[in-house]
């Protein structure tokens, strides 16, 4: 599904990304020790982190998981602002965001994982853990990416708040995308509740201070 296409809302937004020299863990409490792991698949898979280190998700076990793709050069690429924001706020009660950069949409994450991470740092300084380049939809998704469209397969209508140019930008570039579980564009993202179920999918548009609330009511519940 990769391609070249044009930037979509680049344009005169300062684009900028955010990461840190380390991807930082989740705090290891009793919630989330090895003991506490759950049955849920979500915790079998395995990815790479920026640095190219294998990441079993199952360290993440009884946290609250916010799963995001993310990219560098794109109109959405801000929302790392408030993405930081929200896992500084709550990490100590168990938030982890996992960011997953993707060089699927418009090609707007070119760079090697090492620029990607120069690159977040010196804009935002996001502390929360960052995971090498995957694809996110197509023959060659993550496996994670597919588990998570399965189980929450979204509802993008162009009709949502401030999805008109988006769905627009889609059926005119990707219209195989539309109506399918298929994520549609960068910062996607996916609600993990603390027993490793997909509870919520926010669309790209959906900036994190929207739902901020839903990622609260998660870390309340035990």
């Amino acid at each position: 599904m990769r391609r070249t296409l044009p930037l979509f809302g680049i344009a005169a937004l300062g684009v900028a990304c955010a990461s840190s020299p380390k991807p930082a863990e989740a705090p290891m409490t009793a919630a989330n020790t090895p003991a506490a792991s759950s049955s849920s698949p979500i915790y079998a898979f395995e990815a790479k982190d920026i640095d190219g280190k294998d990441v079993r998700l199952d360290r993440y076990a009884g946290n609250v998981v916010l799963i995001v793709n993310v990219a560098s050069k794109c109109g959405f690429t801000p929302q790392y602002e408030a993405l930081e924001a929200m896992y500084e706020k709550h990490r100590s009660e168990g938030l982890v965001v996992l960011g997953f950069p993707s060089d699927q949409f418009g090609n707007q994450e070119p760079g090697a994982e090492s620029e990607i991470k120069e690159f977040c740092l010196t804009k935002y300084g996001v502390k929360f853990p960052m995971f090498s380049k995957i694809d996110v939809n197509g023959p060659n998704a993550h496996p994670l990416y597919k588990w998570l469209r399965a189980e929450q397969p979204g509802s993008f209508d162009k009709d949502a708040p401030g999805a008109a140019m988006l769905y627009g930008h889609l059926e005119k570039t990707m219209p195989e995308v539309l109506g399918t579980d298929a994520v549609k564009w960068n910062f996607t993202k996916f609600l993990v509740d603390r027993k490793g179920r997909v509870v919520k999918r926010f669309e790209s548009m959906d900036k994190p201070e929207s739902f901020e609330k839903d990622v609260v009511a998660e870390l309340a519940a035990r």
